[in-house]
């Protein structure tokens, strides 16, 4: 795989799996916080006084294919961070070159700050004898001119709280701490059966590994599918950071999970009570505007050779995705901004 080692660019940096052929995601390595973040509990690191929550002074470098990346640029939507936060969009093709920026590419941006043309040369401006991966999203400081953080979860929390004053009033985050502890355990029991098992599954290199990952894959999505039989989100009566991060999931899940990564088992469109919250979250204003699924099955079908060596797209399903969802006659409701005189 590929990766900066000492700030060079390396095309044979890392393997992917382990001995058994059970896939392992790297990890972030820049992991700096915005000035009045909520730092989870489960994080060691406190927020830094040089980064002030200032509009105009943040930049967002994200992918419409990559659902980490997907994770923050819905959550910058939903809260109205719009004008406070810029944003860059890579080429949903990723070559041996790591992410790049193609302007003339339909639904992608030139880098609108740095200028440049790829993504790694953001990660060594921030560390010149940079060793990690090259990855989005990238949260990026135009006043310190550094990389402030890559983690999507992390950043998804500076959006939902050290911005919070600089959106449209609405909120990812309940007051209760004890309501805002049940989102981080929800997020944290997603990621590594579903959010993870994905590709946990797709990128296995061995059958025991492929069962393994499958298996944890589907009996986490049947039981978030019975969970979500009489209530309309996962966690209180409100969207949550821990909808967003499942929707980005499951908003793929179909279209390129399901048959480039083997995920074959069910459909999400088959779930009796997940399909209708996908709909739902959907449908919900500011999101449907994030969701790119030209980009989102270009990268996925043309990117991993060994998966997918042909590159073929594949067509469908053909889903309806705004049909009538019935959610509304459940407790909750979309995080809507405060009202203001």
């Amino acid at each position: 795989m590929n990766q900066l080692v000492d700030g060079e660019w390396r095309t044979d940096a890392y393997e992917s799996t382990d001995g058994e052929g059970a896939f392992q995601r790297g990890e972030t390595t820049f992991r700096r916080w915005v000035a009045g973040s909520d730092v989870p509990d489960h994080v060691d690191a406190e927020p830094d006084d040089r980064f002030q929550p200032e509009a105009g002074r943040y930049h967002l470098y994200v992918s419409y294919a990559c659902p980490w990346a997907h994770r923050t640029l819905l959550a910058r939507s939903l809260l109205g961070l719009e004008e406070a936060i810029g944003v860059s969009v890579v080429d949903p093709w990723r070559g041996e070159d790591g992410w790049q920026f193609t302007p003339e590419k339909d639904g992608c941006t030139p880098d609108r700050v740095n200028d440049s043309d790829y993504l790694r040369e953001l990660y060594v401006a921030a560390d010149p004898d940079a060793t990690c991966r090259v990855t989005v999203p990238v949260l990026w400081d135009t006043e310190e001119e550094t990389i402030v953080n890559n983690e999507s979860r992390e950043i998804l929390r500076m959006l939902s709280t050290a911005f919070a004053d600089l959106g449209n009033g609405a909120s990812l985050l309940p007051d209760d701490p004890e309501v805002r502890e049940t989102v981080d355990e929800v997020i944290t029991a997603i990621y590594e059966p579903i959010n993870n098992g994905v590709y946990r599954a797709g990128f296995a290199r061995s059958q025991s590994a492929y069962d393994e990952a499958i298996d944890d894959l589907f009996e986490a999505l049947d039981r978030w599918n019975d969970h979500l039989a009489d209530r309309r989100y996962l966690v209180g009566d409100r969207l949550t950071e821990a909808d967003v991060c499942m929707f980005t999931t499951l908003v793929r899940f179909d279209h390129v999970y399901h048959t480039h990564f083997m995920c074959n088992a069910t459909f999400v469109h088959q779930y009796e009570h997940l399909w209708p919250y996908l709909r739902d979250l959907y449908t919900t204003p500011g999101v449907t505007e994030t969701v790119n699924m030209d980009h989102i099955k270009e990268h996925y079908y043309t990117t991993h050779p060994d998966v997918t060596p042909s590159g073929i797209i594949a067509r469908g399903p053909d889903l309806d995705w705004e049909a009538p969802h019935d959610r509304d006659r459940l407790p909750g409701s979309p995080p809507v901004p405060t009202p203001t005189e």
